[in-house]
């Protein structure tokens, strides 16, 4: 059953020249088995799981890459965290421990897969009109959050998602940066891993004491 869809400029604008996406159905097999997995680490199912999971099924077809992924090829940067992000790395094995996802802290509802061996970028999202066009669609006795479940589940790539290329705003190699990378930084005196330090006057300084700290000390630390 084909769900009209409507054009959004907003999206096209923030997304870029957007992709002609697949109209069939999802491979349930593959996108069930991620939603178990992802499931079984958030404690439920909900709706923004299923678009996380759908969204990274359809960035590594069209990136023509296996997911999920069992090595450090693919770098996520998801604009949101929670019940997205983990449907998200569930479905490309892309993590945060692993150093395969990045929280880029929008609050949007999207993410950006990149392959790191060819530089390759796609960023996915849902269609704005998404949420609207499943209550038009529900059964009337059907709850609305169950509909959102199905309709995530079933309705095709191109009902649900939008897909664009981009490119990256900043050095990729320096993001990832390299195995074993660290030093001391010589105010605070704390080890700096993957070259967040920098250089000043010849003196390592980590990215807190150059003045990005997120806290401040109290003075109840000199009795721990």
């Amino acid at each position: 059953m084909s769900h009209p869809v409507t054009s959004h400029p907003a999206a096209v604008a923030a997304g870029g020249s957007v992709l002609s996406l697949p109209q069939g159905p999802p491979d349930l097999l593959r996108l069930d088995t991620a939603l178990q997995q992802s499931a079984a680490l958030h404690g439920h199912l909900c709706p923004r799981q299923i678009l996380g999971a759908r969204s990274a099924v359809l960035a590594g077809d069209l990136l023509g890459l296996d997911f999920p992924r069992t090595d450090k090829r693919v770098l996520v940067l998801a604009e949101t965290d929670g019940c997205y992000a983990d449907g998200v790395s569930a479905a490309s094995g892309c993590w945060l421990g692993r150093r395969t996802l990045r929280l880029m802290d929008y609050g949007r509802v999207a993410a950006t897969f990149v392959d790191t061996r060819t530089g390759r970028a796609l960023r996915v999202w849902p269609r704005t009109d998404l949420r609207e066009r499943v209550r038009a669609q529900k059964p009337p006795d059907q709850k609305r959050y169950q509909a959102y479940l199905d309709a995530y589940r079933h309705w095709s790539d191109a009902e649900l998602l939008r897909a664009a290329e981009v490119e990256l705003d900043f050095d990729l190699a320096a993001l990832i940066s390299q195995a074993g990378a660290r030093e001391v930084c010589s105010h605070c005196g704390e080890e700096v891993l993957n070259e967040r330090w920098s250089v000043r006057q010849g003196r390592v300084l980590c990215p807190a004491c150059l003045g990005g700290a997120y806290y401040r000390p109290t003075s109840r630390q000199d009795n721990l």
